[in-house]
This record gives C-alpha cells, sequence and structure tokens, in this order.
C-alpha cells in the first residue's frame, strides 16, 4: 500500500533534542525555519558562542529540506551560459563556485558533526531526452568544462548502456562532483549537532508575529514568546505567514512530486541505474531520478504545475509520474511504489537563489529547486551576517524586486504549465 509520507521523513527518527517547555528567554539570534539553511546558521551561531533560538512550525525538516529528490547537484539550475548572460562571467563564475563549495561544506559537515547519512560523491548526469537537445547540451558542456568546472565528462549515446537502463536517452553531461544524501538523515544530525553545541530548538512553534522591541525584535509563536538582537529568516515556500509578507511576493511556489518504489533487487538496479549516479533530464517538464540507500528508485519532477501539496494532489502527480518511469524503464511498469509525495520549491522569477538583509531581517532563500545543496553554505553565511562578518555571501548585492501582481498566490502556474508544455512538444 502506498504511504503518502516523504521517505525521507518516514526513514529516520524523530529529533530527540527539542524544547518541550513554553518559547521564551533573550536571545543574539532567533532563526525562522527548520530547514538546512536554518539548521546550519543555528549550529555554527551555536558553535561560534552566540545564544540562538530557532523556530520551527512543524518538525526540523519537514518543509523543502526533506520532500526533495535527495540531490546534491552542482551547477547552475539553468545553465551557466544563461547565467553569464543574465549575472556577467565574474557572477557566474563565483555562483557556480559556490554550489561546489557548498557541496564541499556538506562533506566537511557531516565529517566533523559524526552524521550518518550516506553522504556520496555520485557524480551527476545531465541526460538528453531527444536528438534534438543533443547539440545545445554539448554546448553547454564545452563552455562549462573549459570556464569552470573540469571535473566534468561528455558521454555519447554509446557510453550510457554502463549508467542508465533506458534506451530513452541520447547523450549525456556528467558533473564528477555531484553527490546525494538522505535528507532526514542529514537534517537530524544537523539539528542533533545545533542543540549539541547549545542552539534551543523549538518544533510546532510557527512565528505568527513579529514587533520591534528597543534595538531588536519579539518574535509571537502560539507557545510564546522570545526576542532576539537578530533574526534569520530561512522559510522559503513555507514562510507563508504574515511577519514574512516581504518574502511572499517575491517567492513562487511551485509544487514538485516524488514516487519511490519497493527496494530493487540487485537485477532490477543492474537494468535500472547500474551507475548508482544522480539523474536529471534535459525537457523542461523533465524527471530526476536515483537509488536510495536501501535500493528503491526515487523518481520526481514537476509533473503538474501546482502550488499544492497535499495527498489528493500529491496522488494526481503520483500517477503522472508513474506513467512517465515506465516510458523511461519499461521493464518497472508494474512494480509497486510504496512512497509518493510532495514539497515545494521556492522559485524566484528568474531562478537565482538570494541572500541577504532586507525588511529588518537577514534571510536566505528562493533556490529554485537547488536548495538541498546551496543551502548548508548559505546557513553559514546568514550566521556571518549575523556576527558581523563579511565577504562569505556569494549572492551579496543581488537586487530581489517584488514580482509584479504577485501576492504570494501563483495564480499563473497553469500558464507556465501549458508554455514549458509546448516548448518541450517543439523542441
Amino acid at each position: 500500500m502506498t504511504s503518502y509520507a516523504s521517505y525521507w521523513h518516514d526513514s529516520v527518527a524523530p529529533f530527540a533534542g527539542a524544547q518541550a517547555g513554553p518559547v521564551e528567554g533573550h536571545f543574539d539570534v532567533a532563526v525562522i525555519g527548520g530547514g538546512f539553511t536554518g539548521l546550519n546558521a543555528a549550529r555554527s551561531l551555536a558553535k561560534a558562542g552566540v545564544s540562538v533560538a530557532l523556530l520551527e512550525a512543524d518538525e526540523v525538516g519537514s518543509g523543502a529540506s526533506g520532500r526533495n529528490g535527495g540531490h546534491l547537484n552542482n551547477g547552475i539550475a539553468h545553465g551557466y551560459a544563461s547565467a553569464k548572460a543574465h549575472l556577467g562571467a565574474d557572477r557566474a563564475h563565483a555562483l557556480y563556485r559556490a554550489y561546489d563549495r557548498s557541496i564541499d561544506m556538506i562533506a566537511q559537515t557531516v565529517a566533523e558533526e559524526g552524521i550518518e547519512c550516506n553522504f556520496r560523491r555520485a557524480g551527476k548526469l545531465k541526460l538528453a531526452s531527444k536528438p534534438s537537445h543533443v547539440a545545445g547540451l554539448r554546448a553547454n558542456y564545452e563552455l562549462i568544462h573549459a570556464e569552470v568546472d573540469p571535473d566534468t565528462r561528455w558521454l555519447e549515446r554509446r557510453d550510457l548502456a554502463g549508467e542508465v537502463g533506458s534506451d530513452s536517452f541520447h547523450a549525456a553531461m556528467l558533473y564528477e562532483k555531484s553527490a546525494m544524501m538522505h535528507m532526514g538523515r542529514y537534517a537530524q544530525g544537523l539539528a542533533t549537532a545545533a542543540d549539541r553545541h547549545g542552539a534551543k530548538i523549538w518544533q510546532g512553534a510557527p512565528v505568527t508575529g513579529r514587533t520591534k522591541a528597543g534595538g531588536g525584535w519579539q518574535l509571537q509563536t502560539p507557545r510564546g514568546t522570545l526576542s532576539a538582537d537578530r533574526v534569520i529568516a530561512a522559510t522559503g515556500a513555507y514562510g507563508t505567514a504574515a511577519p514574512l509578507r516581504h518574502f511572499r511576493r517575491r517567492i513562487i511556489s511551485v509544487g514538485s512530486f516524488i514516487i519511490a518504489t519497493r527496494p530493487l533487487t540487485d537485477a532490477e538496479v543492474a537494468a535500472t541505474l547500474p551507475g548508482d549516479r544522480t539523474c536529471v533530464t534535459s525537457m523542461n517538464i523533465g524527471n530526476y531520478f536515483r537509488l536510495s540507500p536501501d535500493r528503491r528508485l526515487i523518481f520526481g519532477g514537476r509533473a503538474r504545475f501546482s502550488a499544492r501539496s497535499d495527498q489528493t494532489s500529491d496522488a494526481k502527480s503520483g500517477a503522472i509520474l508513474r506513467r512517465s518511469m515506465a516510458a523511461i524503464f519499461p521493464h518497472l511498469e508494474d512494480i509497486p511504489i510504496d512512497y509518493c509525495w510532495g514539497g515545494l520549491v521556492d522559485m524566484t522569477k528568474d531562478r537565482f537563489p538570494r541572500a541577504g538583509e532586507a525588511d529588518g531581517m537577514i534571510y536566505g532563500m528562493g533556490y529554485s529547486g537547488h536548495g538541498a545543496q546551496m543551502s548548508t553554505l548559505i546557513g553559514q553565511a546568514l550566521a556571518d551576517i549575523a556576527m558581523g562578518r563579511r565577504g562569505t555571501n556569494p549572492l551579496e548585492g543581488m537586487d530581489w524586486p517584488a514580482i509584479p501582481a504577485h501576492s504570494g498566490k501563483p495564480w499563473f502556474l497553469p500558464l507556465v504549465g501549458l508554455w514549458f508544455g509546448l516548448k518541450d512538444r517543439l523542441s
């Protein structure tokens, strides 16, 4: 029977270090949001001797950090060439390197804190889904390989037999620095480390109000009120409360949906993903997939352009994903699906993340589908800003205007879906 819980949540023990009592006290820094960004900010601050409180509306890792496909892919979300055109060569190069550094930071954090989360440098395949996609993907590879990432390789169609058990793809670019891990175990490990270093973490404590108090702020929750000199907002698509209204006008919440099969046999693994890497297709409405630590195929994608993620919406999307999975891997057409879940991606209009200071808060969000890899580094950068340290924020100074006619409810998503579907049909 299919479970509609996230596999990452369902396969990890709950965090045991949360505060049981009321939300109260005064802190140097308060962090809103218990995903990777907020948890690493809290961990970094506590390690430096800063008094820090973290307020999470649900449970740590319950949002996007625990509802993704489990990829840690380096590279820029929508292509290095596009980033150069939009940001300029220097900034695009620096941003590309920041994704590399964040994966390095995850590896270092896992080692330092002893987090058992199945972290592994697996490599990522960007797969050409149509013959017409090969030339563009090859040009992107040549530019990236020459300018910013020599740890990349080009694979012709004949090279894919040892990587992906499917005839659906025509070539691929391999990013060798990309990684994977168990997202639930990493979130729990970060929370445990933050707690061990002295951070106070409250779960089930959504921030419902924020008021100026002297030189700092008071944050109201249903469980009580605390005060802090500085506030870090690390909520992304899940920051819908009134105190975060400034960011809601700049974030487009888009659903991303995932299914996970029962554990595959050795023969099924060999027939499906013998290369055991993370994989992403080249379609605008594409798919991403990998094997879990217990050898399930985790297969995701946009499926439907919806800002809803609940059991009804997830089930509709899961049915679409199952058809897509069977089209790529026909031998899995009848395999049982053990998990089906969704989550919200915090997209920006230009698909570049943002971090800095605004509306009286330090913030980091807008990862646009690449948050699992970038959020650890941004969490450290936000902690540095709170401590008065400069020079570690790769997004410093990037303008972030509000999206016209957008109040936080993306009414235009069905139109976007139609547009990208048309582009896929014509490409």
